[in-house]
């Protein structure tokens, strides 16, 4: 017997629910007991919430696919205002009558005319009958467009008077969403996390047909006491399992070791996994590219050219500003006569200035600049000829943003804001080789 009960849907079709999406049974039991009978009322809007990578968006498509409820589905990031939310949710509603398969594009500019159209496009016999259920996924960016959209959506089935149904998809509680003003409430649903034993489950069905059931399960085992404290994304920890299964079979594959003697797998495959702790949520490199690095014979926990996120991508002056911070941060200010001035005139000998300094400035840390020393060096540092212009102080709020750069202080100080560069050598020295820079020459600790 199935766990899911329904008097509208067949036991078979039930099951396999099931059987797709394990650990989610309760999920599954309260959205079918909210969405009732094809023909009825269902409630006018759901709020399903949870962090990522917990299910929401699978288990909500493969049930209304599954089931063949008419349903519009639409991710609000690739919608940047709320005209085009609008008329995508209208696009897609034509393709779900068969006559209007290859409608022309409808223009929307209101949520008043919204709802005409909308009205009118669930006139076909198709939709007359049954709930039509509007999934939101990203929910989270209608916080983002006018005030009066969430409302809307909530409502949606008393304002255009039809059995609609709109489903909000986000990683974010309710009363983040709530308006100020209040608001229809809709029904809340959460989606907690999977568990250790969840994950070792869903997991432990991917197993590749040629090795047995109890072997794979094993290693996921294995795999979740490295990665469990550290990641418990369910996409990322499938990712790692499919990327490192290939080492932990090797010495069965060459003959050394047989599927029981975990000890023998366990030893084979320790010092990959310990690589691997450095790449979790990370995509510096291709899946063929990390089993090359896996053949190298480098120190075990090293991974060539990835800890140092040497693929980070930024534009050409925000590489030279980077570039400018870390020799703000690092040099004593003093220093930057000899380094950027062409004609300096006579200066002391390195041994003299250096005989004072008690500790290196990278062992002390970062040291705050103001933004004139900032962008006095970058103008000496760049060949061309850089105006001061909006675009270079909107690069600067970027890197504070990717927390490549810290502000020191409050940026409305009369003084002028301070920063603070916050990256690595290893990572700086990375990104000058991308523009043809040699730091070292420009660090005053390699004097």
């Amino acid at each position: 017997m199935p766990t899911l009960e329904h008097p509208e849907y067949p036991e078979a079709t039930l099951l396999h629910l099931e059987s797709i999406m394990p650990c989610r049974e309760s999920q599954m039991s309260t959205l079918l007991s909210v969405f009732g009978e094809r023909q009825q009322y269902s409630f006018p809007s759901i709020f399903i919430y949870g962090h990522t990578s917990s299910g929401k968006t699978y288990v909500l498509q493969t049930l209304l696919k599954t089931l063949e409820l008419p349903h519009v589905f639409v991710n609000c990031i690739e919608c940047s205002t709320s005209r085009l939310l609008l008329e995508k949710i209208l696009s897609q509603l034509q393709s779900l009558s068969s006559k209007t398969k290859h409608a022309s594009h409808i223009s929307c500019d209101t949520l008043n005319q919204f709802v005409c159209l909308f009205k009118q496009e669930i006139m076909a016999e198709e939709l007359q009958n049954e709930t039509i259920y509007i999934v939101l996924d990203k929910a989270e960016q209608l916080r983002e467009m006018e005030a009066n959209v969430l409302p809307a959506f909530l409502r949606l089935q008393e304002l255009a008077d039809r059995n609609v149904t709109v489903i909000l998809v986000t990683e974010i509680v309710w009363e983040l969403f709530r308006p100020n003003t209040g608001c229809f409430e809709p029904f809340t649903l959460y989606f907690p996390d999977y568990s250790i034993g969840h994950l070792q489950k869903i997991l432990s069905h991917d197993h590749p047909p040629e090795y047995s059931a109890d072997f794979y399960a094993a290693y996921i085992n294995i795999l979740l006491g490295v990665f469990y404290t550290v990641c418990r994304d369910l996409k990322e920890l499938r990712h790692l399992a499919a990327l490192n299964f290939s080492k932990y079979c090797e010495p069965v594959v060459k003959g050394e070791a047989n599927e029981r003697d975990t000890r023998r797998l366990w030893k084979n495959i320790e010092s990959h996994l310990k690589k691997a702790m450095q790449t979790v949520y990370l995509r510096e490199v291709s899946s063929s590219q990390w089993e090359r690095l896996q053949q190298d014979d480098g120190e075990p926990g090293q991974v060539k050219g990835l800890s140092a996120h040497t693929h980070v991508e930024l534009p050409y002056y925000s590489k030279f500003l980077l570039i400018a911070a870390y020799l703000a941060s690092y040099n004593p200010s003093r220093s930057d006569k000899r380094f950027f001035l062409k004609h300096h005139g006579k200066m002391k000998r390195t041994t003299f200035l250096k005989k004072h300094e008690k500790t290196s400035n990278h062992l002390l840390g970062p040291k705050p600049f103001p933004l004139d020393r900032l962008l006095a060096i970058l103008y000496s540092i760049v060949d061309k000829r850089v105006a001061p212009t909006g675009n270079i102080f909107s690069q600067i709020s970027s890197l504070v943003t990717l927390q490549l750069l810290t502000l020191v202080g409050h940026d409305d100080q009369l003084d002028g804001p301070r920063y603070k560069c916050t990256v690595s050598l290893d990572f700086i020295r990375a990104i000058a080789r991308t523009v043809n820079f040699d730091i070292i020459k420009y660090l005053y600790d390699f004097l």
